[in-house]
């Protein structure tokens, strides 16, 4: 049967650089996405991307 699933979203508040959110803002209008939508995206791109550290031996 198909089910309709929505994410489960918790609201946080941080704190961005002026020229960073800027520039996010505009990316996001051009894009037609929400800033959330682009912000979660942003997130999730740099966790699955980031570089793994080595363990010190």
């Amino acid at each position: 049967m198909f089910q309709i699933t929505r994410p489960e979203y918790i609201s946080k508040t941080f704190r961005l650089p002026k020229e960073l959110l800027r520039q996010m803002e505009e990316t996001a209008q051009r894009q037609g996405v929400s800033l959330n939508s682009l912000v979660v995206q942003c997130c999730d791109y740099a966790l699955r991307n980031l570089e793994r550290e080595t363990s010190p031996e």
